[in-house]
């Protein structure tokens, strides 16, 4: 079976073919960096993450683009409230989320753009939906005129018909006021007092938050690329917004493939910063829950239905991690640790490449697990498949544990070497790898004075805007096995890994 997707834009579970054979092209929308990421930007990342991995997996070719928004009226209120530039804020988050998302085993994208790296792209395209019509200026604004494409609405299936008449009598606001039509919506809007803005052929002033994803994407990959990705939430204005500006501009197809993961709800609701119900991925690592443990609860969940956040439900994907995790550790910390002769042998036939009579042996396993993501990503089906594989590895391992010698002449029997190899590898489409327990620090360690020197010259790096320098400092930590945690007020903590 081919891998099916199931297209937002079309509303059917479809095959997926890309544009040039054995090459996929994708964008995800990023984050906008005014704050910490939550559970619900895991949810999305991990899922998109696991796509990009099977699909390399399977053999493609995949380049993968997503963005940061770097410009946003929420950074500016942030920058505000802390007294500090825009660029502090953004770089902070930016930061946070590189850390955040490698802690998770989410590979990072081919390029990541920002908005503001992008602004010529930006007024180039507004230029060229003005030029044809599509876009109209009010003394520094710039709209894009929603009656003027045929097609606004055929993402989240929206009628502007209705909606315009839905809305009538509702009194508008200024911005309204000045509109053709209520539902247009801004490419560029005029400078106001106090706040960044750049110059344009309209007057000084900033992006609109639509116009820059369409402008990265033509930028990065071209007018039309394979799949186009996001949060549910993201359907209607954003996504809506961006196929209209793009395909005005290109007349050309922007996505032929919209896949979109559903919400991460909380007691019944979406979780969000706005309603302030949201959990952050580093408080959750920081209170001891692993990340691979994150990972398994969120692929126990099709991508598109909603994802509920409850202790009992982190619980039992921790038990079922341990369990998991179990097996995959089985073929390194057992021979390593126990350092037992006998174990050996098995741990290098483990570590070779599999015979052909393996291969044969467990192919029907691995189409098992084929068939469950060529399902439009069906993980929980998939996650059954890496549990059955480990059932027998696991029972292994507690017996190692009890040092039951007689285990290991009884697994070559078994033939659990193959077994773990090919564990480890679907394991690792699903970005799942063996944690380690953390180990105390020892005498030869890095001291804590060394480490809060070194905290205190990357922050004098990051005040002088030498980034380079203060990323240098914190990676030289990292291959120490220090990690750094960027706190809101400029505070970082650090932790022994």
């Amino acid at each position: 079976m081919s891998l099916r997707l199931t297209n937002t834009l079309t509303r059917r579970t479809e095959t997926f073919t890309p544009a040039k054979e054995g090459q996929v092209s994708i964008y995800c929308c990023g984050v906008t960096v005014y704050d910490l990421c939550h559970l619900g930007h895991a949810r999305s990342y991990i899922v998109w993450d696991v796509l990009r991995r099977y699909l390399i997996w399977r053999g493609y070719t995949v380049t993968f683009v997503q963005n940061f928004t770097d410009i946003d009226d929420k950074i500016l209120n942030r920058a505000a409230e802390e007294n500090c530039s825009m660029e502090d804020i953004s770089e902070r988050n930016i930061e946070a989320f590189h850390q955040d998302m490698d802690a998770l085993g989410i590979l990072r994208p081919d390029r990541m753009p920002r908005a503001t790296k992008c602004l010529d792209g930006i007024r180039t395209l507004i230029g060229e939906l003005e030029a044809s019509g599509a876009a109209y200026s009010i003394d520094g604004d710039v709209y894009f005129a929603v009656m003027k494409h045929e097609g606004y609405g055929k993402l989240s299936g929206r009628d502007l018909k209705e909606q315009q008449q839905n809305a009538d009598g509702r009194v508008a606001d200024a911005e309204e006021a000045r509109k053709q039509h209520p539902f247009d919506f801004a490419l560029w809007k005029g400078a106001k007092a106090g706040e960044p803005s750049f110059p344009s052929p309209w007057g000084t002033g900033r992006p609109g938050w639509h116009i820059e994803c369409s402008a990265m994407v033509r930028e990065e990959l071209g007018e039309t690329i394979d799949i186009h990705l996001g949060g549910a939430d993201l359907i209607f204005p954003h996504h809506e917004n961006e196929i209209a500006q793009s395909e005005a501009a290109t007349g050309r197809e922007l996505a032929r493939y919209w896949l979109h993961n559903g919400m991460v709800n909380v007691g019944g609701q979406k979780m969000s910063k706005s309603l302030g119900n949201f959990t952050t991925i580093r408080a959750l690592l920081e209170d001891g829950i692993s990340p691979m443990t994150l990972r398994l609860f969120v692929l126990q969940a099709h991508y598109r239905k909603p994802l509920d956040f409850t202790a009992d439900a982190l619980d039992a994907a921790a038990t079922g991690w341990k369990g998991l995790n179990g097996a995959l550790s089985l073929g390194t910390t057992h021979a390593e640790a126990l350092c037992w002769p006998a174990f050996k042998p098995l741990l290098k036939g483990v570590i070779q490449s599999s015979q052909p009579s393996d291969q044969e042996q467990w192919s029907e396993v691995r189409h098992r697990f084929i068939d469950a993501m060529d399902d439009d990503l069906n993980t929980s089906s998939a996650l059954a498949v890496l549990f059955d594989l480990a059932r027998p590895l696991r029972a292994l391992a507690n017996r190692l544990e009890r040092e039951d010698k007689a285990a290991l002449e009884e697994s070559e029997e078994l033939n659990l070497s193959s077994r773990w190899q090919l564990l480890v590898e679907l394991a690792g489409v699903l970005g799942l790898q063996a944690e380690e327990s953390k180990q105390p620090a020892t005498g030869n360690s890095t001291d804590e004075n060394s480490i809060q020197a070194a905290i205190a010259a990357r922050k004098e790096a990051k005040a002088t805007r030498d980034f380079a320098k203060a990323d240098r400092i914190r990676d030289d930590l990292r291959a120490q096995g220090i990690e750094l945690i960027d706190k809101p007020g400029g505070l970082t903590d650090w932790i022994r890994n």
